[in-house]
């Protein structure tokens, strides 16, 4: 019998089959539901900061397509994934990095003159507005969706739990225990909060999804489960 694991995240059907091709079981589901904002834009911006996919789709929910066509925004955004979501919907990105706190580090040194537009969360992480702040890099935030737990109660026990947020493993502890489950997580951040929970914690490689399925695989093949 292979392993079984719980995503915290529904996986898309080329993710699930990475994991059935090395027979892991899958359940999935999504620990954190999305509330996208009625909110406007400000215009005022040309540069903008996109910390992740759900910014982008937000973003464009507000906008439109009549809004996006022959724009002129910049985007700088944290993630290989963000990017492309971004550059398919015909929005160039003049910077990408994998971590936000990277990315801050880009927008101080190469654009202190610039001001920008951080998009973001009610729950966002602190590591850019504070790093732009402290050197004098111009920026305004603004919240365009909200993070809701989705706290549900799961009987299986998982022999390991993919996790891609901080607020996922909040959400998913709130009704059960991670026992003697590895949580897989997509960075250091999640990790320092699975820290609360367990000590058996596998760190992807890179902060995709995709190499968070990969460390599972490893995991498997090498436990021979």
């Amino acid at each position: 019998m292979g392993m079984t694991i719980l995503s915290t995240k529904i996986l898309t059907s080329s993710q699930k089959s990475m994991l059935a091709q090395a027979d892991i079981q899958l359940e999935d589901y999504d620990a954190i539901k999305i509330n996208y904002l009625r909110v406007q834009i400000d215009p005022n911006f040309k540069n903008i900061i996109f910390t992740s996919q759900n910014t982008v789709k937000a973003f464009l929910k507000i906008m439109g397509p009549k809004n996006l066509k022959n724009n002129t925004y910049a985007g700088f955004c944290v993630g290989e994934k963000t990017k492309s979501a971004l550059e398919n919907n015909g929005i160039k990105v003049l910077e990408m990095n994998h971590y936000g706190a990277e990315l801050a580090k880009i927008l101080a040194t190469k654009y202190q003159n610039e001001s920008f537009l951080f998009l973001c969360g009610d729950k966002r992480r602190n590591e850019i507005p504070t790093f732009l702040t402290k050197h004098n890099v111009e920026f305004k935030e603004q919240i365009i969706y909200q993070n809701n737990p989705n706290p549900i109660t799961f009987i299986t026990h998982f022999d390991g739990i993919l996790f891609f947020s901080p607020s996922g493993i909040a959400s998913f502890t709130t009704k059960n225990k991670m026992r003697n489950s590895v949580a897989f997580c997509i960075g250091t951040t999640t990790a320092s909060e699975a820290q609360k929970h367990t000590k058996k914690i596998i760190i992807a490689e890179k902060p995709t999804v995709e190499s968070v399925l990969e460390k599972a695989v490893e995991y498997s093949e090498s436990n021979k489960i």
